[in-house]
């Protein structure tokens, strides 16, 4: 019996000394689908949404993006334990297929060297001018 509860001490010192520490980032989302948008009736600007779930503060080092078409923002201060922050990111809405990355440097402990990828995707499509000479084809009488 001595054996089995020394067994079990272990195991709760164990598992006490590898209990993750430090900063942690969980995010709302990874990604961001635009879906099918216009230049004219959207502005491009996204924001990424997360919560600091460690118990030190998130420090967001750096935010980078794969292009200069999409420029992203890093909170200023640290974001204490329990808190959200955010970082937005503006596409410049070039008609096209949207397939950006934008990289995350921090402190957080539950990434990889606190790199985060984060996407962006969609399709920005030219809105059609309306010809104000065309005939409406819903109209009831036709």
């Amino acid at each position: 019996m001595k054996k089995f509860l020394g067994l079990i001490a272990i195991l709760f010192i164990s598992l006490a000394a590898n209990a993750q520490t430090g900063a942690r980032m969980e995010l709302k989302a990874d990604t961001i689908d635009y879906g099918t948008v216009s230049k004219e009736t959207d502005n491009g600007l996204r924001v990424f949404e997360f919560t600091n779930t460690g118990d030190e503060p998130l420090i967001i080092k750096d935010v980078k993006s794969t292009c200069g078409c999409t420029v992203p923002t890093k909170p200023k201060d640290p974001i204490q334990p329990g808190e959200t922050g955010k970082i937005e990111v503006k596409y410049n809405m070039n008609p096209g297929p949207i397939r950006k990355t934008i990289t995350v440097y921090s402190n957080a402990t539950n990434y990889p060297d606190g790199v985060v990828a984060l996407k962006i995707k969609g399709e920005v499509v030219k809105q059609e001018p309306a010809n104000i000479l065309e005939k409406k084809k819903s109209l009831p009488n036709q």
